[in-house]
């Protein structure tokens, strides 16, 4: 709604619009800013006009979606990830679209396509970004959009929880395969996912200043879950640490692109194409359990947050079990 005061010998004008930039300028007379506020308004109402260099009808979500990737996802843990995503989407149709063009029904289309070759909870990922650049895009860049239509569409129901571990015989195929392995840090940061539980992305940020040989710990200040934790280290994940030269600075140097493509030749020599990096770390919480760790012991080390999740090892935990917490 538009508000028109009167400063000094001029007249001011000032619309504010939840969702939309406020907009404002002085004239001589009060005609003259009540016809400017009803004209700014109609192009409000009608979508025609936004704060900004260029008219909202002509942007595409693929270049809202540029915009987002510049200024909201380096701003995130796992921006890598987001953005690489998002750029896979921005290559489908619905991407083409004006933002303004974009309804529940072309959303979830997208949904319906995605889920043909991708698993559920990659779609799930891919629309509660999509909720949030719109969202981000209404609040603060000034969107025309009456509402969000990503909110309006259901997400997929992730039901794709692993329980993978290594069989008989498997771990002996991965070391196998470990000592052909030309990047010498491959090998230590598998085994140590083997006696961690530690995330790839944890892994990767070992720093020698948080680590204790002498007290047996790890400290991880940075989580997935945002929760720092300190691990106790085996007599195994000692030994693996203190083989390694460098005491300063990061354990491992290998970027997060380089220890995936390690894996994939990895595993595929050690002929185990169905063994993903994650399914280390549960092999991990099965040998925590197997150890005989209580359900409290095994999340501390683990960092779930939900100890419902610790369900899946193997052997299977009772849900008795859970008087313990």
């Amino acid at each position: 709604m538009a508000t028109i005061t009167k400063r000094g010998k001029s007249w001011f004008a000032q619309i504010r619009r939840k969702g939309f930039a406020a907009r404002y300028k002085s004239f001589a007379t009060k005609g003259e800013a009540q016809t400017w506020a009803r004209q700014q308004e109609a192009l409000l109402d009608s979508g025609e006009g936004v704060s900004g260099i260029t008219p909202q009808r002509k942007l595409t979500l693929s270049e809202l979606l540029s915009r987002y990737m510049e200024e909201v996802s380096p701003r995130k843990r796992g921006a890598a990830s987001e953005i690489a995503r998002l750029r896979k989407m921005q290559r489908s149709p619905m991407c083409q679209l004006g933002v303004q063009a974009l309804t529940p029904a072309v959303i979830a289309a997208y949904r319906e396509q995605r889920l043909s070759t991708a698993t559920p909870g990659t779609v799930r990922r891919e629309l509660a970004t999509l909720r949030h650049a719109l969202d981000v895009a209404r609040r603060e860049w000034g969107a025309i959009l009456t509402h969000n239509p990503a909110r309006l569409v259901a997400l997929p129901i992730a039901n794709d929880a692993r329980d993978r571990r290594l069989n008989p015989g498997e771990l002996e195929k991965l070391l196998a395969a470990l000592a052909s392995t030309r990047n010498v840090e491959v090998q230590p940061i598998v085994l140590l996912a083997i006696e961690t539980g530690l995330r790839r992305g944890e892994l990767l940020g070992l720093h020698w200043k948080h680590i204790s040989l002498t007290n047996r710990t790890a400290h991880i200040p940075h989580t997935k879950t945002g929760v720092a934790r300190t691990i106790p280290l085996t007599d195994a994940a000692v030994r693996i640490l203190g083989s390694l030269s460098c005491k300063d600075g990061f354990v491992f140097a290998i970027s997060a692109n380089g220890l995936r493509q390690a894996w994939e030749r990895l595993r595929n020599r050690a002929g185990l194409a169905d063994l993903r990096f994650h399914d280390l770390r549960h092999e991990a919480v099965s040998r925590f359990c197997e150890l005989g760790l209580s359900i409290p012991e095994i999340a501390v080390i683990s960092g779930h947050r939900d100890p419902r999740m610790l369900l899946r090892t193997r052997p299977k935990i009772r849900l008795s079990d859970f008087s313990q917490l």
